[in-house]
């Protein structure tokens, strides 16, 4: 039976948007590395590696289904890793050439697990240069937790971003297996919340409690990044007047409307605002006068024309 890269997340509580997470999540586990770039230009990141740097500006792409070290996936598809993303976040800090970054969104989200992590150190990256988001095309769910932590999120025309919120898939044996065996699970006496029964109230109610901690992180991370009251954040994120109705994803109107983006351009214009922002200056000419600049300037004219 062929592996997914399902397989690799097991039943562990997820940060991702299911309707664009679900097709990637289907595919085999990758044999060899995809052919090309990880993220072509204006600044190309090549397959390998976690961000390139050009012009006093490091970009670094965020990709795929996102998992704290699955090495897999970030080195044959391209996909990031919390692991990753928080170590290339302490080498751009202390990398006296780079004056900013730009973290390319593309991804779902992925697992709840190591997130945290990842979004600090983009939040302390933050804190010392200026870091710019571009959702391009998706920042949902754990993307987005990341996105927020940085000091500008854009957004390029036709993305979406949000889907803010916890799920997790729950299985319990109910009838015999193809062998005709009925299957139980037990745990020790006081171990009932490691596998909470989905068919029981009680483990219902444990299953909603360790989503809802996780949610209310969340909440605090994205609330805290983007300078939201914390208690009027639920209210923004619901698409009623429930705050229960959120974890729906916005296009960039919608986004910027309830402050979970900034601005919306296009990617190309996104790029020259930030490389006239950040890249470094040429050196003006030294201005000469008289009649040693004059004699400067024809002996540059005639070896010019040799």
């Amino acid at each position: 039976m062929e592996k997914t890269i399902a397989s690799l997340l097991g039943a562990a509580p997820l940060a991702l948007d299911h309707d664009f997470g679900a097709g990637l999540l289907g595919l085999p586990l990758p044999a060899a590395p995809a052919a090309g770039p990880a993220l072509s230009g204006p600044v190309e990141v090549a397959r390998g590696e976690r961000f390139a740097v050009a012009r006093g500006v490091a970009v670094m792409p965020v990709r795929g289904v996102l998992t704290p070290n699955a090495e897999i996936l970030e080195r044959f598809l391209g996909w990031a890793t919390f692991a990753g993303i928080e170590a290339s976040c302490g080498a751009l800090a202390a990398q006296e050439d780079v004056a900013a970054v730009v973290i390319e969104f593309d991804t779902p989200g992925g697992l709840v697990l190591g997130g945290a992590a990842a979004a600090g150190a983009i939040a302390a990256l933050a804190a010392v240069k200026p870091v710019h988001a571009l959702v391009n095309p998706l920042a949902a769910s754990m993307g987005y937790h990341l996105a927020s932590q940085c000091s500008e999120i854009a957004m390029t025309p036709g993305s979406l971003a949000g889907s803010i919120g916890i799920m997790r898939q729950a299985g319990w044996p109910v009838g015999p297996d193809g062998a005709g065996q009925q299957w139980q699970i037990f745990t020790s006496t006081h171990a009932r919340a490691k596998l909470p029964n989905p068919e029981t109230e009680a483990g219902r109610a444990e299953i909603r409690r360790d989503l809802d901690a996780h949610e209310a992180a969340f909440h605090a991370d994205v609330a805290r990044g983007r300078g939201i009251a914390p208690g009027d954040l639920a209210a923004r994120l619901s698409v009623t007047d429930d705050p229960a109705d959120g974890g729906a994803t916005f296009g960039p109107e919608a986004a910027i409307a309830r402050g979970l983006a900034d601005r919306a351009e296009t990617r190309l214009a996104f790029y020259d605002r930030i490389f006239a922002a950040h890249a470094p200056k040429p050196a003006a000419a030294r201005r000469g006068s008289g009649r040693g600049h004059l004699a400067q300037a024809a002996a540059a004219q005639a070896r010019a024309t040799l």
